[in-house]
């Protein structure tokens, strides 16, 4: 290789690269696109990299340890959960995300299978098509002004979720590892910051919209579930592994949930043989929150900046450890 690379694009499996390509361009960078598949293959085609724009590749202990000159892992996506914290932090890699290229369409993505699951949209679509033609078939069916909706987690994208919500005239509770820190918030006088159990208890809807982290892995379980009204709903367009699968199927067959959205699975494409196939009153959408087609250029292109500025030195705009 006549010229050292600078950035490497680790993996992407996007239509094209052009917006990368044009911030690279822009600012005198060398790159390069890989289709990295494990830790020897990240070690080989990232060695010498300043920064690499990173999709699904997983960053562990090896990996970074094979690459001392690296400066910066940035995540297309707002989760880093592919990526070992702990060991990029020991080895002085900041490790940044693009938390705000997306957070309207998943907000409203939310609002979506919220509408779905409580005016039962597919289940009526499904019965037309098949012929039938008879709305008790739906009932009941809830006002959505006199619903409690419960939003797990308060970030960007919860408080969007949560003027949405409230604009329809919902009772809108919420809560946050943060709950101090957001007290007195101007963007959620609306909402009342509870406990866990409390929101679980009193929620007729809950929305999930945290982080995934080693301490709330699958965290809406069967012990959640039982703490929940019987026949409310959950949403989840957060990460899949919130979320105890084999548990929501089950509460959605009891009757315990009434019915429940979700955008993510903790293995995607959803295997045929995982529970949540064949559960009742599930709508379920392939990982598409994220996406328009604004938001997907503007994650490219905010991605590709944060790389740019880490292999030139600068201040990161969105570093998720601290190095």
């Amino acid at each position: 290789m006549a010229e050292q690379t600078q950035i490497v694009i680790t993996d992407c499996d996007h239509a094209n690269i052009n917006e990368e390509s044009a911030v690279f361009e822009k600012a005198g960078l060398t790159y390069r696109l890989e289709q990295c598949q494990g830790e020897d293959d990240l070690i080989e085609k990232c060695k010498g990299a300043l920064a690499v724009c990173n999709q699904y590749a997983r960053f562990t202990e090896k990996v970074f340890a094979g690459l001392p000159g690296l400066r910066a892992v940035v995540r297309y996506g707002v989760g880093v959960d592919n990526v070992d914290l702990e060991a990029a932090t020991r080895h002085g890699v900041a490790v940044c995300n693009v938390p705000d290229y997306g957070t309207f369409e998943v907000a409203d993505q939310a609002l979506t299978l919220m509408m779905a699951v409580t005016r039962k949209v597919c289940v009526a679509n499904a019965q037309v098509h098949s012929g039938k033609w008879d709305y008790a078939e739906m009932v009941p069916v809830r006002r959505l002004s006199t619903l409690t909706v419960g939003i797990i987690g308060l970030g960007r994208i919860g408080q969007a979720f949560a003027n949405r919500v409230h604009a329809l005239g919902c009772k809108v509770i919420g809560y946050d590892i943060r709950t101090e820190q957001l007290k007195g918030h101007p963007e959620l006088s609306f909402v009342e910051l509870v406990s866990l159990d409390d929101l679980l208890a009193k929620s007729d809807l809950i929305s999930v919209h945290c982080s995934l982290d080693k301490g709330n892995f699958e965290m809406m379980n069967a012990a959640a579930f039982a703490k929940m009204k019987k026949g409310s709903m959950l949403i989840n367009v957060a990460r899949g592994g919130l979320v105890n699968e084999a548990d929501l199927a089950a509460a959605l067959k009891s009757g315990q949930l009434g019915a429940a959205g979700i955008d993510v699975t903790q293995k995607e494409p959803l295997p045929m043989d995982n529970p949540l196939r064949g559960a009742p009153n599930l709508v379920i959408s392939p990982h598409m929150a994220w996406y328009s087609v604004e938001a997907a250029s503007d994650l490219k292109t905010k991605c590709a900046e944060e790389a740019a500025r880490a292999a030139l030195g600068q201040p990161l705009r969105c570093p998720v450890n601290k190095v």
